[in-house]
């Protein structure tokens, strides 16, 4: 049995999805239990690969009641609260980076401004466990009562400094719909006032407003099918990155360099005007490398990751890299 760690959001699950399929493959006899919370099991599920996905809300006792895993694998930080945490089910070995106060003298050194996906591949190959940090895609759910073709406007984040102004996610999304496009607005049930009004402000009808009316599920299946995803730095940004979607992304206080897109594909288009200090202690305004962007700087994103799109073959499955064309791409307006 392996077991992982990775009590975070869906942003960093994505960003592990790598790691955790290198220990699948290296260890095809063992079954392979991740601890991540139980909202997150839509995409569990989407990765594949995870046997058991045990309920874990954050770094709380686990509840693990079987034999002692035989290899335990710390995907969620440098420790120590999470090694020790690990550590409670007394495994056989701990994959971990190195940590003294947590008794773990093993692994590699933590290196503060790796890219998130490197992290956890660099911890794998420090103990000889060969990764591909390009292996990002995540199975395509049905689109069951889901639109597909949609351009994806979504202007929440969990902190405050990294929320572009509504009023300029407004701008964005008429300027889309002008063009053509069928802008929705996502987000999560608590970040459906910031929403209705983007929506309000953009002159789009009651029923573009999405958030707080999709699970997780829903979110990734809207993604696989969108047409485009604007965003701040949040989960759905990598869920675009995973389906290959069109997407411009919105940097604030952390760089791209360490939680974009792959540098490699034009499709994906991650804005950020560089490291700036905050000018005062307002947590409750975006933070001035966020603020500095403006919205004919996303526009212009948008025209560039538009004309990079890649082709999709029939069903909506987008072109892997050196995959042929058999019979064109789809004609959906997207």
């Amino acid at each position: 049995m392996i077991l992982t760690l990775r009590a975070l959001g869906v942003g960093d699950l994505a960003t592990a999805t790598p790691a955790l399929r290198a220990l699948r493959t290296h260890h095809p006899d063992h079954e392979v239990t991740l601890a991540a919370p139980g909202w997150l099991a839509p995409l569990v599920e989407l990765i594949g690969g995870i046997d058991h996905h045990l309920h874990t809300p954050g770094l709380d006792p686990l509840t693990w009641t079987g034999p002692p895993p035989d290899i335990a694998v710390n995907l969620h930080g440098r420790g120590p609260q999470s090694h020790r945490m690990l550590a409670t089910t007394r495994p056989r070995r701990l994959l971990a980076y190195t940590n003294p106060d947590a008794g773990h003298h093993d692994g590699p050194a933590w290196r503060d401004h790796d890219h998130e996906i490197d992290r956890w591949c660099h911890l794998l190959t420090w103990y000889d466990i060969p990764t591909d940090r390009t292996n990002l895609e995540l199975r395509r759910p049905t689109p069951d009562g889901i639109p597909t073709g949609v351009s994806i406007v979504h202007p929440g984040a969990k902190a405050a400094q990294r929320r572009w102004p509504p009023a300029r996610f407004a701008r964005v999304a008429r300027e889309l719909t002008g063009r053509g496009h069928r802008v929705v607005v996502t987000g999560s049930r608590a970040e459906r006032p910031i929403a209705a009004a983007v929506a309000r402000l953009a002159g789009l009808p009651d029923d573009a407003v999405l958030a707080g009316e999709t699970d997780l599920g829903d979110l990734a299946a809207l993604v696989a099918y969108a047409r485009l995803v604007v965003s701040g730095d949040t989960g759905i940004g990598h869920l675009a990155t995973a389906y290959r979607t069109p997407s411009v992304l919105l940097f604030g206080p952390v760089a791209p360099a360490q939680w974009g897109p792959p540098a490699d594909r034009p499709w994906h288009q991650a804005l950020w005007a560089g490291p700036q200090a905050r000018t005062a202690a307002d947590d409750a305004a975006p933070h001035p490398a966020l603020a500095a962007l403006d919205v004919p700087q996303v526009l212009a994103a948008v025209d560039r990751v538009q004309r990079h799109r890649p082709a999709l073959l029939p069903h909506g499955r987008r072109i892997r890299p050196g995959e042929a064309v058999v019979n064109g791409p789809l004609a959906t307006g997207r």
